[in-house]
């Protein structure tokens, strides 16, 4: 299936119903005066997240969405039915645009959140309402009012723990495949992964995150070039950051300029990037002796200035895998306490968290 990660619909809340003019008529009761009840409230729109949905593909077909509206108000002051709201499903990790001022209006990050996007209209007040002692037979009564429409764009981001980045063919897809129970695509070919898949990485029981495996990025992918763009998006959420490179690139380019690439795309594509905790990983050392890898590997780090950790591993044999896991999973459960101590005023705020 491929991942629709960004959709256009219109909402349109009900009408509020009109308020209603009638005068109670009963046997006996010649004066019986104004009894036009209210309308009732048009129905609101909302969004729900839920965990069960992962792509926005839905919103492909189905476009307008509309709330029931009020009906209007009866004689004997009865009021009109209120609208039945309308309920839109939509992924955990949705974030919802307002078109028309390009603002965020809400973000979805938790299973069942609940985001008002089209406030319904108020029922119009029946004519029981202006009765006076200089007004006693009223004939007025006011309509509802119209129901909030809006054109929404729906951007869905991946809640990954962790976020796999690399050149097509890094060996991400592997890499998935051998630390999770996830089975996506591999072959020998580029872009050869055409949506972001998600694996849980079990270090031991209770103890596991979530990582996704991003299309591959090429030069130029945050203005469009390649898959890249489509998906640097779904980054933006991740705790930390792998960055896979082949330690010695089968085609004979530089495994430290593409890294160099790599972090370009990310800082044109959102700054803040660079900023979250990043780790390289020097995959498929399983093709040249262990002597020569170290060598390879100080050098690239060398070169680079690398100051975050680093590891030589190889996916396809599953050489340093679990190791890089364990450490994973430890520095994902330090940020966490950080994160709790934080909000619960006993400590520090980790800044390069997010």
């Amino acid at each position: 299936m491929k991942l629709v990660d960004e959709a256009e619909i219109t909402v349109i809340a009900g009408n509020g119903g009109n308020g209603c003019v009638g005068f109670r008529r009963e046997k006996f009761i010649p004066m019986g005066g104004p009894d036009g009840g209210d309308g009732g409230d048009g129905g609101s729109v909302w969004l729900v997240a839920d965990e069960n949905l992962n792509t926005l593909v839905d919103f492909r077909h189905e476009k307008v969405f509309r709330a029931q509206r009020g009906e209007n108000g009866m004689g004997r002051q009865m009021y009109g039915k209120g609208g039945e709201d309308r309920i839109i499903v939509v992924p955990v990790g949705t974030v919802v645009h307002n078109v028309d001022t390009d603002e965020v209006i809400g973000d979805l990050t938790r299973h069942g959140d609940r985001l008002l996007v089209a406030q319904g209209g108020r029922g119009g007040l029946g004519n029981m309402h202006f009765k006076s002692s200089t007004n006693r037979t009223p004939r007025q009564s006011t309509p509802g009012t119209a129901g909030e429409e809006r054109t929404l764009r729906l951007e869905l981001k991946l809640l990954a723990d962790v976020g796999l980045l690399g050149f097509p063919n890094a060996g991400k897809s592997t890499l998935i495949r051998a630390v999770s129970a996830a089975t996506p695509k591999v072959a020998d070919y580029p872009f050869t992964t055409l949506y972001p898949n998600l694996g849980v990485v079990s270090v031991e029981p209770a103890r596991s995150f979530v990582i996704a495996d991003i299309p591959g990025l090429i030069e130029g992918a945050a203005d469009g070039a390649g898959l890249g763009a489509l998906f640097l998006r779904h980054i933006q959420r991740t705790g930390l950051l792998l960055h896979l490179v082949e330690i010695e690139p089968l085609d004979g380019s530089d495994a430290v300029e593409q890294i160099r690439t790599i972090e370009r795309e990310l800082g044109k594509f959102d700054a803040g990037l660079l900023d979250k905790p990043r780790w390289l990983l020097l995959n498929k050392a399983d093709l040249i002796p262990a002597e020569d890898a170290r060598e390879l590997g100080e050098r690239i780090v060398s070169e680079l200035g690398w100051d975050a950790p680093w590891f030589i591993i190889s996916g396809l044999a599953h050489e340093g895998t679990r190791e890089v896991m364990l450490k994973v999973q430890a520095h994902l459960d330090e940020r966490a306490r950080v994160q709790r101590e934080a909000a619960d005023g006993n400590g520090p705020v980790a800044t390069n968290a997010d």
